[in-house]
């Protein structure tokens, strides 16, 4: 999906003073890459009136991911997919967002559709968001009736330290409740006007709601958005794995119920590695490696005596080493053997058969170095 923005973009300047919390940029610290694993699951929960009378539905996917940008190198990341569709009063509306969101929840592009189809005349509402060099880059293209509007702004990555968009929020909770998290957060937003907010995060503790046919204890958040207008605030309660089981807006007349329960989702035990003793090998009780051994052994017999019988010589030759053997009866027999079977090996260098008495032997060279280390 690729949007056309206009030439002409007007960078708004944050307010001052507004910033996230030391909290929650601690919080964002604190995120291992095997938390936000466990919060990759879809859930689907279902659009309830006062009434009770099912009005819609509410979907949530998020999945691993790869995103490339203008010819750079792909990075991993997580595409978030979420829908809200019903009627109220009457009224179709719905929201739907797709975006790209960094394992840090950085968003390195977001697309967001709001509508509303009156009789008179609907509003439809388009927001693309996307990183581009140090800016993040945001068009939004407002139709109401047969008017359309549209708008260019951006905003420097430094001064949006702490700012979640739509779709992180929806891994920010998530995270919340899986790493049990009590404090009150503070993180840059946007309000529906795309104006620069705090969106703060509060804990609400635990109470029991009914899933279908189980109890079970959920844990609330409350998310304010305060805008330049009028806070908007929002109530949402949790399974303890991050599932989403109800929400409601603050003034709203329908909220958002989860019917049935989901299979929750928990981190994998690892079985412990075997651990295997070492045992000692009598391979002179096992028949199998004793008929082997002889059998390899009378191989090597009959090799060497195969190699003799084609080597007449080979028996002068030993001959030849055992008399001066008992004869000078060396200290080292190693490195008498070494220099007496030298000259016959093929690749040894070709010199003068008569040896001088000061020309270095390389044998006895490693061999006195040796002793000496």
């Amino acid at each position: 999906m690729e949007t056309t923005f206009p030439k002409i973009v007007e960078t708004r300047e944050p307010l001052k003073d507004l910033r996230a919390s030391a909290e929650a940029l601690e919080f964002f610290s604190r995120i291992e890459p095997s938390d936000l694993d466990l919060c990759l699951f879809p859930e689907s929960l279902q659009t309830v009136s006062d009434s009770g009378t099912e009005v819609g539905d509410f979907t949530v996917s998020v999945q691993p991911a790869y995103y490339e940008q203008d010819g750079e190198e792909e990075q991993k990341c997580f595409l978030v997919h979420a829908s809200s569709h019903g009627t109220i009063d009457g009224v179709p509306c719905g929201t739907s967002i797709v975006a790209y969101v960094t394992p840090k929840l950085e968003t390195l592009e977001q697309h967001l559709h709001e509508y509303v189809k009156l009789k008179s005349h609907s509003l439809d509402k388009k927001i693309h968001m996307k990183r581009q060099g140090d800016k993040l880059v945001i068009n939004r293209v407002i139709t109401e009736g047969q008017q359309m509007q549209q708008e260019t702004s951006s905003h420097d990555l430094s001064s949006l330290s702490g700012f979640i968009s739509e779709a992180s929020n929806l891994l920010i909770m998530r995270l919340m409740v899986r790493m049990k998290n009590k404090e009150h957060l503070d993180f840059l937003a946007f309000d529906t006007e795309m104006n620069l907010c705090i969106s703060s995060y509060s804990d609400l503790g635990s109470h029991p709601q009914v899933i279908g046919k189980d109890t079970v204890e959920v844990y609330g958040i409350e998310r304010t958005i305060y805008s330049e207008d009028i806070p908007n605030t929002w109530q949402y309660y949790f399974l303890s794995d991050g599932h989403l089981a109800s929400r409601v807006q603050v003034g709203s007349p329908v909220f958002v119920k989860l019917m049935e329960m989901p299979i929750l989702s928990e981190p994998e035990e690892q079985d412990p590695k075997p651990v295997f003793e070492k045992q000692p090998l009598n391979w002179q009780d096992d028949v199998q490696l004793h008929s082997e051994f002889l059998d390899r052994k009378a191989e090597l017999i009959s090799d060497h005596e195969t190699y003799l019988r084609q080597h007449p010589e080979m028996k002068i030759l030993l001959s030849d080493f055992m008399q001066f053997l008992l004869l000078q009866k060396p200290d080292d027999v190693f490195t008498f053997a070494a220099e007496f079977f030298a000259p016959f090996s093929s690749t040894a260098e070709r010199g003068n058969s008569f040896r001088s008495s000061k020309v270095s032997n390389p044998f006895r060279d490693v061999t006195n170095k040796t002793q000496e280390s």
